[in-house]
Parts: C-alpha cells; structure tokens; sequence
C-alpha cells in the first residue's frame, strides 16, 4: 500500500493482500531491513517496514530514546492502516516495541495483531539486566557493542558507516535499556518466539518466557544462527512466519 507517514514503507505494495505484516527493526536499523521479505513471502501478504525517527530518510529526525512516547507515536500512526488483519514481527529491540505497541493499540482501539513475532529479545518481565551501555563514550560504546554482538554484520568493517549509526544506536540502546516493565494482562492473540541457537544473549528460557504474555496459543521456535539469525536463517524464518499465517489467510478468500 502507499503510505502517506515516513513511519512506514513498502517496496512491493500489494493493495488486494489478505494480511499486512509490520515489521519492526532491531536497534540501529532501519525498514530495509526487511525489504527483501517481499520476494518470498506469499502475495497474500503485504510487508510493511517500521521506519523510526533517526534513521534512512528520517535521518534528520531526532530519534527517541524513552520507550513510551515512542510507542503511543507509532500506535497513533498504525491507525489507518488497521483497516485489514495485520500481525507483529520485531526483532531484538522490535521485538520489545512491537509487543508494547501491541498493548497500547489494545488500551486505545481495542485493536490487536492476529499474531505477534517477537523474535531475538528475552520476554519483557525478565529482559536481562547487563549493565547500560548508551552513554559510554564512543571509543568504549562501540567495544561494548562488538562484545555483545550488537552490530549487524553488515556494519563490521566500516568505521564510517558505524560512526554514522552511533547516534542513532545510542537511542535505541537508551530506549531498551531505560524501558520499565508494567504488569497488565495478556494479550489475546497468539505470540510466536524465534531466537538463535548460537545466540548468547538471549537464552531460550527468557524466550519461552513470553509464553506468560499470551493468553492465546503459543510457539517457540529456535532457528541456526547468532543474534541476526533472521538474515542468516531468512529462508526458513519466512517459512514458518508463512505457515503461521495461513489459517488468518485462509479465512479471507
């Protein structure tokens, strides 16, 4: 679909799609993250990238750094695009911002995704307490970022490319590592979890914990890979995302 926010984007609009899939982008990234997702997801599904504040041709925008004025901005954009059965994919970062958006969309339009994908973040209640990283200077910022595996591998290599993004990161890890968990009910909508085999950070059992934000189905799934297994891993993630799909799919004809 054509967007008329910058929150959003779409490189392969598909108006008659049965379902719109917003994807929200780990911590320093942008929508193209998710661009390719379009070749390889059916055509009965519309991908719509998250583009936050700070980054691609938001570049000049201040990015946030709390979690909630980001989260009720981005809820009251989402709006007239809920015309359709639409579900949640976020990763790592995302993940957290899908889910809170998720919740804040359920307090002010009683709307809710047909599934959420929270994918490489431990559940919210139990989100690690490593000690904060943001306003580390540069030099000591960027070592705790390689140490945790926190750049994407595209990054790696390009000194300029990661002095551009600092700012930018700086937020994202402000607006994580400042976020405050609040006890509410569950959602009622089923939540799939996806996390890496070789991913150390996130063990399984802080991503089976978001069993505890559903009262709906719930699935975890572990797939090859580190932190960024869904570039390394995107065939197969795809597939399942796809699968699970189907039966929101399959009442829409």
């Amino acid at each position: 679909m054509f967007f008329s926010t910058p929150w959003f984007a779409s490189n392969k609009p598909r108006p008659n799609a049965q379902i719109r899939l917003f994807c929200f982008p780990y911590a320093g990234g942008g929508a193209s993250v998710f661009y390719t997702w379009s070749e390889v997801l059916p055509p009965t599904i519309e991908v719509c990238s998250v583009r936050l504040p700070g980054r691609e041709n938001r570049i000049r925008e201040a990015p946030f750094t709390r979690m909630e004025p980001l989260v009720q901005a981005l809820a009251q954009a989402l709006i007239p695009y809920l015309d359709k059965p639409f579900a949640f994919f976020g990763h790592s970062l995302g993940a957290l911002v899908s889910f809170e958006v998720a919740r804040q969309l359920r307090k002010t339009s009683g709307l809710l995704p047909v599934q959420l994908f929270v994918s490489g973040c431990g559940a919210s209640q139990v989100l690690d307490s490593y000690p904060p990283i943001h306003a580390l200077p540069d030099a000591e910022f960027i070592k705790e970022l390689h140490l945790l595996n926190g750049l994407p591998k595209e990054a790696l290599g390009y000194p300029e490319l990661i002095e551009l993004m600092l700012p930018t990161l700086r937020a994202d890890f402000a607006v994580y590592e400042t976020y405050a968990y609040s006890i509410e009910s569950p959602l009622d909508c089923p939540v799939s979890a996806f996390g890496g085999l070789q991913d150390g950070r996130v063990p399984r059992d802080a991503l089976a914990a978001w069993r505890e934000q559903t009262s709906a189905s719930f699935k975890l799934q572990m797939f090859p890979g580190d932190h960024f297994f869904l570039h390394t891993a995107q065939a197969f993630l795809l597939q399942t995302i796809a699968c699970k799909l189907q039966p929101v799919r399959s009442l829409n004809p």
